[in-house]
């Protein structure tokens, strides 16, 4: 099974992502979900994006650096990176960067490349269809990068559901989007032990 680093979105470390490593974990997976807002959880999303502004993404890439850290080379296989919108983005850029890595799952969430990426890890990203922090446009240059980059990448876009439709406590929530989004992702862990 998987040791998995699950990063949060810009609301904090909230019940869902709680509710997500435990459901991994009933999974047989290790999940570790650092908390990289030191307390902060927020109800709506400007004040978790002030708060992001505030901190600033160094420094909250220094603390997901430094989460991750005790858990490479522990003497298993690669590190699974996971995470939700912002917590996506930071998850991809780790795993991007770590040469063990084993997979990458992204929830709502992607982020820039550099030019000379390169990566061999399988990549599973879910994103709402629209989104309006993932748009089209945006996506298909991502995916081409991604690809180009070495990666094995399979998108699943989940019509009319909300940007952070995963989590239960939020408006954007689909119960369904959330339940198949779950199942595709645990079949993806799984595989990855094959």
């Amino acid at each position: 099974m998987a040791t998995i680093l699950l990063l949060h979105s810009v609301y904090g470390l909230r019940p869902a992502v709680h509710a997500a490593a435990e459901r991994l974990r009933a999974a047989g997976h290790t999940v570790d979900t650092p908390d990289l807002f030191e307390g902060k959880t927020f109800e709506d999303v400007e004040a978790g994006m002030a708060y992001k502004e505030e901190v600033g993404g160094d420094e909250l890439l220094r603390r997901a650096v430094a989460a991750a850290a005790p858990l490479i080379g522990a003497g298993g296989p690669g590190l699974v990176y996971a995470g939700f919108s912002l917590g996506g983005s930071l998850a991809q850029n780790l795993a991007l960067a770590d040469e063990q890595a084993r997979g990458l799952l992204l929830l709502h969430g992607t982020s820039d490349l550099r030019e000379d990426a390169a990566t061999e890890i399988p990549v599973q990203l879910h994103v709402a269809e629209p989104d309006p922090f993932e748009t089209e446009d945006w996506l298909n240059a991502w995916y081409l990068q991604m690809t180009r980059a070495g990666a094995d990448v399979e998108i699943h876009r989940y019509r009319g559901a909300g940007h952070l439709y995963t989590d239960p406590d939020l408006a954007d929530h689909d119960a369904e989007a959330a339940e198949r989004t779950w199942r595709v992702a645990e079949a993806f862990l799984a595989e990855l032990d094959g």
